[in-house]
């Protein structure tokens, strides 16, 4: 069952990047010949509106068919009011940036629902102040209470952390100790720590470590959509960083995987539990997102790369060059495709 849920919540990752397509094109005229769940034959269909409603039989996402745009013939055009290609340049990368952005704002939204209601947190309350740090310095206790740093009210120790670690002068904590609240200034020191990619970086602390007490927090609706809002930046800046490192070659192609590894760490998480099975669903959401964004002509990212070259250059890439580029690009991706499953399966195996 788990892994029937993996596919499921892959494939709706896929429908929900098409309902962008979907809802832009209509918002700007186009015409959806076809919105179909899934892929392959045509199960069940209906036409509404000029638009053929599809359940097709393999179960992976779905697709919208576009007047005049066909990804098998790059070179195909139609000039009719309602087709995609007798739209702008501008309306068209609109068209095409939708899918990437609802996959981001998929992630926004599981993120912030996550983040709503009463939760279970670690509690900012300090267990041990460091000898010769900051914190020491300027005369923070153990069992001293962070109630908020240069006046941002603190709900947990992650929000510690977090601006402390992005603070670069000296920061205003109001501490509650005992009966008295008061403001203590303490200016960080930078320490040497491995980021996720193992490298050494600086990092800000002032040498205090949390109680460990566990308390229920509540978040309502605006700090939970505060909070989504910046867990999504920080994956979305964290996947592009990882496919920057990829490209350049300090992560090897090894770590590349496929639909094969998805599903499986998808199961893995599901068996967790939901909370961390969602979490899942929007990470994988911004992966998906984003990775559409990357300039390959196969992609939304290409489509949008050859619409800005014909609005800053006034004219569209000529047939020859629009035509091999898009071959190639389809090399490239299905080139990611094979490799992607040719590690799975070598894990697996290994």
């Amino acid at each position: 069952m788990s892994i029937f849920w993996a596919i499921l919540a892959l494939s709706f990752m896929i429908f929900f990047h098409e309902l962008g397509h979907f809802w832009v094109a209509r918002l700007l005229g186009v015409k959806v010949e076809v919105f179909s769940l899934g892929f392959g034959k045509k199960l069940l269909s209906k036409t509404i509106g000029g638009t053929q409603y599809a359940l097709s039989a393999i179960p992976l996402g779905g697709y919208v068919k576009l007047k005049g745009q066909d990804d098998s013939n790059p070179l195909s055009t139609n000039n009719e009011a309602d087709s995609y290609t007798s739209k702008t340049p501008i309306q068209r990368i609109c068209i095409l940036l939708a899918g990437p952005l609802f996959n981001i704002l998929l992630a926004f939204f599981i993120y912030s629902a996550l983040s709503y209601g009463d939760k279970n947190m670690l509690l900012p309350i300090i267990g041990e102040v460091q000898e010769e740090m900051p914190a020491n310095k300027a005369g923070l206790q153990s069992g001293d209470q962070i109630l908020a740093i240069n006046t941002q009210k603190i709900k947990d120790w992650g929000e510690v952390a977090e601006m402390i670690l992005n603070s670069h002068q000296k920061i205003s904590l109001e501490i509650k100790r005992g009966e008295r609240i008061f403001e203590i200034g303490v200016i960080p020191t930078q320490v040497q720590r491995e980021n996720i990619f193992g490298e050494s970086k600086a990092y800000n602390v002032i040498g205090i470590k949390p109680k460990g007490e566990i308390g229920r927090v509540h978040y309502g609706i605006w700090e939970s959509l505060q909070k989504g809002l910046k867990i999504t930046w920080q994956n979305s800046t964290l996947i592009f960083e990882g496919i920057k490192r990829l490209i350049v070659g300090s992560i090897p192609a090894s770590e590349v995987g496929g639909v094969v590894s998805i599903v499986q760490v998808m199961d893995k998480a599901s068996q967790n539990g939901m909370v961390q099975f969602l979490a899942l669903v929007a990470l994988i959401s911004i992966n998906l997102g984003i990775l559409n964004l990357m300039p390959i002509p196969a992609l939304d990212g290409g489509h949008i790369l050859f619409n800005l070259y014909e609005l800053f250059r006034g004219k569209a890439p000529s047939e020859a060059v629009l035509y091999y580029l898009t071959i190639a690009g389809w090399i490239v991706l299905f080139g990611l495709m094979f490799l992607g499953l040719y590690n799975d399966f070598n894990r697996i195996l290994s």
